[in-house]
């Protein structure tokens, strides 16, 4: 079994190229109960959210179109899409996590395919 985190706050970092990172705000949803509200009834977002355990998300009831990065149990970016509400998304076989955030956010932070990231809890 992967690591499991409990509800919370943290900071996301994504390491980049040449050994720069970036540091992001963080939401965690580890529990049944948080992993199943979300984003939802939100206007914005500061940061991102871990959903954990997680392999697909929807976007049904939500307010704003969103980004999503699935991960892998070693937290490395395995698929990245951007959904608008009112989508299903399809479960990733590989995910062990998820992250959203507002749309576009991922882009600008570095999430892509093969990025590694980190989850450092507060």
């Amino acid at each position: 079994m992967g690591r499991r985190w409990r509800d919370g706050t943290g900071v996301l970092v994504v390491h980049g190229e040449g050994g720069a990172s970036v540091r992001v705000p963080l939401e965690i949803a580890g529990s049944y109960r948080a992993r199943t509200k979300g984003l939802l009834g939100r206007d914005s977002v500061e940061g991102a959210m871990l959903l954990s355990p997680a392999n697909n998300v929807h976007t049904f009831r939500m307010r704003m179109p969103i980004d999503v990065a699935y991960l892998d149990r070693r937290l490395t970016v395995i698929a990245v899409r951007t959904m608008r509400p009112g989508r299903l998304g399809a479960p990733r076989p590989r995910s062990r996590h998820v992250l959203e955030a507002e749309a576009g956010a991922m882009a600008g932070w570095g999430v892509r395919v093969g990025a590694r990231v980190e989850v450092v809890e507060e």
